[in-house]
């Protein structure tokens, strides 16, 4: 992108309130590399990717994630403690702090806007305060040609100020740091955190709102790809699944791995114009892509380098487990042009199952799908927190419970028509752990995860033996190509086949606990998809 012409454009945010501000309008990527080295903010990594440290926050902090409640809102948002109120009147003046406190300073600028789908666009101004958190929104977000910045009009803006910290008794925050979502004023409001994650989930949780109000389009927290013949596969699931790892398939073409919206057009697109991947024990053998895609234009968070390098220790979580890349799309070779789908044909709920009970792969009914979309279901590792020695459970609704603003049978409803009317399949893939739980079994093979994805994409289990799970209900294939059938019955794999019974009944129980709160609003086919136990 040729930016000289932007340099000597001068632009007022006189209309955000930020005045006499030292502007960078629009620097190109190399610029804003350079500026962060410059500014001792960032280090070059051996492979060309800036590395930069976001600070004492390394992830989203959720509880510090507030919603504007007014007329828009008030009656649609589903309140509680995913999405928390915040009073207007507050917010107009935590702005006008934060606005003030930029004016007079060095900021960075960028137009960009989200949402690939030109029938879906959303033009969107980031405001930062350092130029890695520009670089950042350069990545993720799509990127708009010279000649369409004349007359750009930003509908929502960005603006994240990591330095700036909120005095709680006055600002109405839980402490210094903040994310604040303003639908009337179209405002992201984010301070005292360095984290990027915040801007990126920001948009998507504003989109999460937008869409399925306004344009009876579903959002997604998915990853999506197409094959040769055209058919858009999407997977679902949460941090840690492989959401990002199993849509890089070198034999179909990456639509995008985190977000998407699916139109009555029955059209799948991408939001966004980079990808944002987990680097924690990554190796090029496991993930090509996404190593070969980690160059100059790339940044590295919270990664350390070796001793006296500066080459990435992709195994050292000093710092953080959640070390991330951030690149542009186009670092990937295999892309979709256009982002966009048609015709998606089979749907995969990806769950990393550290109890060791859910199949690697099973085939489920509407109602099941709607009850596990709904359940959202993954399970924490022991040994991330001190005192954990067990597996935990995690749930999330619609695989995605903190950026998802109205209710989550909304999103389900909407899912279960688009499932019926496309005649999709759907799977549940386990990419946790088989022969035992955490500690005791192994976790799933990669290249055995990545063989049965494939078959059912070629239709090769369209016609092979099915089993009901005695507990969950959900219909096990007893043969896969390229895969070990006694590994597809997971009982089998366990040393002591009693115990496995008496923990897939647990684990049963604990979906049916969790699930309590959604029931009173769903329908008896979602109910039918419950476990039996």
């Amino acid at each position: 992108m040729d930016n000289n012409i932007l340099l000597t454009q001068s632009i007022s945010l006189k209309n955000l309130g930020i005045e006499n501000a030292t502007i960078h309008y629009q620097l190109s990527a190399d610029e804003l590399h350079e500026k962060t080295i410059q500014s001792g903010q960032g280090i070059e990594s051996s492979t060309g990717a800036l590395a930069i440290n976001t600070g004492e926050f390394t992830g989203r902090s959720p509880q510090d994630r507030f919603i504007v409640k007014d007329s828009i809102t008030q009656d649609k948002v589903w309140w509680g403690n995913v999405n928390i109120p915040f009073e207007p009147a507050t917010f107009d003046a935590l702005y006008t702090k934060v606005t003030a406190y930029l004016s007079e300073k060095e900021i960075f600028v960028r137009d960009t806007y989200v949402c690939a789908d030109p029938n879906y666009r959303l033009n969107v101004r980031v405001v930062t305060e350092t130029a890695w958190a520009n670089l950042f929104c350069f990545n993720m977000f799509l990127r708009p040609e010279i000649e369409e910045l004349e007359n750009f009009t930003p509908e929502w803006t960005v603006i994240c100020v990591p330095s700036f910290l909120a005095n709680p008794a006055v600002d109405g925050t839980r402490q210094g740091n903040f994310a604040i979502l303003n639908f009337t004023r179209k405002i992201a409001l984010i301070g005292g955190t360095g984290y990027t994650g915040e801007m990126k989930k920001g948009i998507f949780s504003a989109l999460n709102f937008i869409l399925p109000v306004f344009k009876n389009t579903l959002p997604m927290h998915c990853s999506a790809n197409v094959g040769d013949d055209g058919d858009t596969a999407i997977f679902f699931g949460l941090s840690g699944t492989g959401k990002t790892t199993l849509s890089a398939d070198p034999t179909r073409k990456l639509i995008g791995d985190d977000e998407h919206g699916w139109t009555n057009e029955n059209t799948v697109f991408n939001f966004e114009g980079g990808c944002y991947a987990k680097v924690v024990n990554l190796t090029e053998e496991n993930e090509p892509d996404i190593f070969r895609a980690i160059k100059k234009g790339a940044i590295l968070e919270n990664v350390v380098f070796k001793k006296g390098t500066n080459q990435a220790d992709y195994s050292d979580v000093s710092i953080t487990p959640n070390t991330r890349v951030s690149y542009p799309i186009y670092h990937i070779d295999n892309i979709q042009p256009g982002s966009i789908g048609e015709n998606p044909k089979n749907i995969f709920f990806l769950t990393a199952d550290s109890f060791g009970i859910l199949p690697p792969i099973s085939k489920l009914t509407p109602g099941q799908a709607a009850y596990h979309f709904i359940s959202g279901y993954t399970a924490k590792v022991a040994g991330t927190e001190a005192g954990v020695t067990e597996p935990q459970p995690n749930f999330s609704a619609c695989f995605g419970a903190p950026f998802m603003p109205l209710h989550p049978t909304k999103y389900a409803e909407m899912l279960s028509k688009k499932m019926k009317d496309a005649n999709v399949k759907v799977w549940l893939i386990n990419t946790g752990w088989t022969g035992g739980a955490y500690g005791t079994g192994s976790r799933m093979k990669l290249k055995y995860t990545r063989a049965m994805i494939t078959a059912a994409l070629n239709g090769e289990l369209d016609n092979v033996e099915y089993v009901n799970h005695t507990v969950f209900g959900i219909a096990k294939p007893q043969s896969c190509p390229n895969v070990p059938s006694e590994i597809l019955n997971p009982r089998n794999t366990w040393e002591n086949p009693e115990l496995y019974d008496k923990k897939a009944i647990e684990l049963g129980q604990k979906f049916k606990a969790n699930f309590a709160k959604f029931e009173e609003f769903a329908n008896p086919e979602i109910m039918a998809g419950a476990p039996v136990v």
